[in-house]
């Protein structure tokens, strides 16, 4: 009779996997073991070996994502929600960095192909709202857009969480949101204060003590 899986015990792996990323330690069958409590059969077990445990390493990067930007809410100013989003997935980043690592590293497959789309896809449809709102002009692109507001949010969220800018430098996240949205059509007054109202709610607040480069 087949045991049945703990998810625990995946849960376990991956973590600890990604704390040695992190560290710079060899990840091998029996590093990622040494201290766990369970065998190395648990490897194969529950990933089928060292390359499925990298493919789930890294989804597991993207579920954490999908449900960190589900939870912002939806509310009436598009572009608030745009900021809202921004400011959840550099929170999402600073709390998972071992993981943020691996979501982005081209060397390791994911399970499931399209988990990345719908990061990109909430914003899309963001941008879409502030359209049809009148906040954003009729020709903006808005899966070109959204990849700019992607891209501002990934290269701080990389300088800070993985990088070498200290946590203070999340501020500029907000300033140069509003600059790309009010370049989209959006008026300036407006656009800045949704802005700020969205990443205000979301962006990790800083830490009480020590640089996060301290802790890196």
């Amino acid at each position: 009779m087949a045991r049945t899986k703990d998810p625990a015990v995946r849960s376990l792996l991956l973590e600890r996997a990604a704390q040695m990323l992190r560290t710079r330690q060899p990840v091998t069958l029996r590093t990622l073991v040494t201290g766990t409590g369970v065998s190395t059969m648990a490897v194969y077990t529950y990933f089928g070996g060292m390359d499925g445990l990298w493919k789930a390493l890294r989804q597991e990067g993207f579920i954490r994502l999908a449900i960190r930007l589900a939870a912002v809410k939806v509310s009436a100013d598009p572009v608030r929600d745009l900021a809202a989003l921004g400011g959840a997935y550099l929170a999402n980043a600073l709390e998972n960095p071992d993981l943020y690592r691996v979501m982005f590293d081209a060397g390791f497959d994911l399970e499931d192909a399209g988990a990345a789309d719908e990061t990109l896809h909430r914003l899309v449809q963001a941008i879409e709202r502030a359209k049809a709102s009148g906040r954003f002009r009729d020709e903006v692109d808005p899966l070109e857009l959204a990849t700019q507001s992607w891209t501002i949010g990934h290269g701080l969220a990389s300088l800070v969480a993985t990088g070498p800018l200290p946590h203070q430098a999340l501020v500029h996240g907000a300033p140069m949101l509003t600059a790309l949205f009010t370049g989209a059509g959006d008026e300036p007054a407006r656009c800045r204060q949704s802005v700020e109202d969205g990443w205000d709610q979301q962006a990790p607040a800083r830490p009480d003590s020590h640089d996060r480069r301290d802790r890196l």
